[in-house]
């Protein structure tokens, strides 16, 4: 009886501290989506804010006791609910119609970002997560992208995280840098919106720096960068194939980790592109997934350990900068020199 109690007590005690983690994370969450409406702080976006928030908080005040169960399911289960919802954005027939250069010059993007930071990430010794993280965020759709792959990898969040954080403040700082470059680059804002969405790291930093310049830069711009984002489900089912079979290979593991929710997505995109779903349901679901993406940053900001952020944090934003310098260039000389 007194084992049975003792259990029951133990069960309890669990279950609340679940229930904290995840209340909390919710909390930082909304406290994201408020903060973002602060003049500046919209170009970051809401994830990137929550993750700030997050790790600010565990810095400060400390996480309760058994909550890291709560803020775990928020920043995995959650995350990949949230992920699927997103799929509903993508009409692959518009993607699909695009001009071939467009989907070829994505295409080139994608390998290239993640060619060139993974091999850097080898070179300045990044750990090999990490570096395909950076890799990865930079080259598809950041947050996103990230937060799509880590599981498939099993990434740690302090990983995740870094990654995260080295892609937003990149993406925010390239968004700036390519509106005053803007008079200057010699392209048309129909080739300046297809630079900025083949080449800036998330959805937010790519109608950052198109918006300014009208609606034939920040169409061109958002259908570009929708054709990278699709590209996630491509991308993680490669990745999580490779990087778990040298992890079967070196560590006698039998199991391949295959991310099932990716499907959900690939279901919601295809769902949305034969018009099944209502358009007012659809902008409901985009916003469920912000509101949920944003709670599971959250989760992940309250899973970082300062120190080992500290420690991680230098040699991924290097790679991450001269890999985004790199990207940049390229996608430039392409436009360039290639008729769109």
């Amino acid at each position: 009886m007194q084992e049975n109690a003792l259990l029951n007590s133990n069960q309890q005690r669990k279950i609340r501290g679940e229930i904290r983690g995840l209340v909390l994370a919710v909390v930082m969450g909304v406290l994201a989506h408020n903060i973002v409406s602060l003049p500046l702080l919209s170009i970051p976006g809401p994830l990137i804010i929550a993750i700030i928030v997050g790790i600010t908080w565990r810095a400060l005040m400390g996480i309760p006791a058994h909550a890291s169960a709560g803020i775990r399911l928020a920043s995995k289960k959650l995350l990949q609910l949230g992920i699927i919802l997103m799929g509903v954005r993508l009409n692959l027939n518009a993607i699909f119609t695009a001009a071939p250069q467009i989907i070829l010059l994505d295409v080139s993007v994608i390998v290239l970002a993640i060619g060139i930071i993974y091999y850097l990430g080898r070179i300045y010794r990044v750990e090999k997560k990490l570096a395909l993280l950076t890799a990865v965020g930079t080259g598809i759709c950041g947050a996103a992208a990230i937060a799509a792959i880590a599981p498939t990898i099993k990434s740690d969040e302090d990983e995740t995280v870094v990654s995260v954080a080295t892609v937003a403040i990149l993406g925010t700082f390239g968004s700036i840098i390519y509106i005053l470059l803007q008079p200057y680059l010699g392209l048309s804002l129909k080739e300046y919106g297809i630079f900025a969405g083949a080449t800036l790291h998330e959805v937010a930093h790519v109608v950052a720096a198109s918006q300014p310049f009208g609606s034939a830069a920040a169409d061109m711009a958002i259908l570009t960068k929708l054709g990278r984002v699709a590209m996630i489900v491509p991308v993680t089912l490669v990745t999580s194939f490779w990087f778990n079979l040298r992890n079967k290979e070196k560590s006698g593991i039998n199991e391949i980790t295959i991310p099932w929710f990716i499907f959900g997505f690939i279901a919601m995109s295809c769902l949305n592109t034969v018009g099944i779903i209502d358009r007012k349901l659809v902008s409901l679901m985009l916003q469920a997934s912000a509101v949920i993406l944003t709670v599971a940053m959250a989760g992940m900001g309250l899973s970082v350990n300062l120190k080992m952020f500290k420690r991680m944090g230098q040699k991924a934003f290097l790679i991450g900068i001269i890999g985004s310098v790199i990207i940049s260039i390229a996608g430039f000389l392409a436009i360039r020199i290639i008729s769109f």
